[in-house]
């Protein structure tokens, strides 16, 4: 076996992301969020041209994925992702580890660290999450909790960068809850100079830390922040309109409630009308057709819905590549034995 010629754990380059966690989307700085789009639009260049990569950067590295939610997205993408870019992935549920009840989640993360080389976590409570990154010397990726999802965000921004071929100035409207997914695209979108705009029944509102924390990064950005309940005055002038649904995982006890606080803040041809005739819209699914969002929007002209479904793959690859090994390492793609990766 080679040993490897770098120390243990190896020390990461400037800039690098080498080894790090990603439990929110505030983890990385505007700056390292372009590093991530620029590997990860590098990487998706080649894929779409021949369905592989030529020399994968990650061979035979593997990555645990905890999951209690369910998935479609973020599973496939996750472990398609691996396995193209020369390693692997596990997926666990909550029923075949049992963190919290069959073992602690620092036990699991303990054992895992011994396993794999980095950990994906899917789950409800945000301190899961924190809990297991903490207690692992191997980096752990948030892959949704009740409070972020990094990876969604990352991967809209993305694809507003994509789609628009920039991101300083333009104006996102989103219609609906303050929740997981709005915080995160709040904090990585502030980061680059994006208007985020908020339209949310009363009651309903973002979590106050992290409404400073993006009010912060646009300051200091040049984006902009803006919170209100009228749905037509958020998106007059909008160049996007995001919603997701109005009741998320683990909230299905409040169904009826939220169907009629929401009532008025159904995204479809009437509210598109508002933004004008150029708006694009964004879900980031699964979607509720019918409530959240109407077929003839979600399937039509102005959707960039799929878009963002299949730039899923892409970006969690190009944070892969990023966090699980350095993609200037020697070894890395050839074949050879890669450096282990670490904190």
């Amino acid at each position: 076996m080679k040993i490897p010629s770098e120390p243990y754990p190896p020390v990461a380059p400037p800039g690098s992301l080498l080894g790090r966690d990603l439990l929110s989307a505030a983890d990385l700085t505007p700056a390292e969020v372009r590093r991530v789009f620029a590997t990860a639009a590098s990487l998706k260049a080649e894929f779409s041209v021949a369905r592989r990569h030529s020399h994968p950067p990650l061979v035979r590295r593997t990555l645990a994925m905890l999951f209690e939610r369910p998935s479609l997205r973020t599973r496939v993408t996750f472990e398609a992702g691996m396995l193209q870019l020369g390693g692997g992935a596990i997926q666990l549920t909550s029923g075949n580890v049992g963190w919290g009840v069959r073992e602690s989640v620092a036990d699991v993360a303990r054992n895992l660290q011994a396993f794999v080389d980095g950990i994906i976590i899917r789950t409800g409570h945000h301190a899961i999450a924190v809990e297991l990154a903490g207690a692992a010397d191997i980096p752990v990726i948030n892959a949704l909790t009740l409070r972020e999802h990094p990876c969604q965000a990352l991967t809209d921004v993305f694809t507003l960068r994509e789609v628009f071929g920039r991101l300083d100035g333009l104006v996102v409207a989103f219609v609906g809850d303050g929740n997981n997914v709005y915080h995160s695209l709040a904090l990585v979108a502030a980061g680059q100079g994006v208007e985020i705009r908020l339209a949310h029944p009363p009651g309903f509102a973002p979590d106050a830390e992290i409404v400073a924390q993006a009010a912060a990064l646009a300051a200091a950005n040049g984006g902009r922040l803006v919170l209100g309940h009228d749905p037509r005055a958020t998106v007059d002038g909008a160049d996007v309109i995001y919603t997701d649904s109005w009741t998320s995982m683990g909230q299905e006890a409040e169904s009826d409630e939220r169907r009629a606080a929401f009532a008025d803040y159904q995204l479809n041809e009437a509210l598109c009308a508002v933004a004008g005739p150029a708006a694009r819209v964004m879900h980031c699914l699964p979607a509720h057709r019918g409530e959240e969002i109407t077929s003839e929007v979600m399937d039509g002209p102005r959707s960039l819905i799929f878009k963002q479904s299949e730039n899923r793959l892409h970006v969690q690859k190009g944070l892969l590549v990023e966090i699980l090994g350095d993609p200037d390492a020697d070894g890395a793609g050839d074949g050879t034995e890669p450096a282990p990766s670490a904190r």
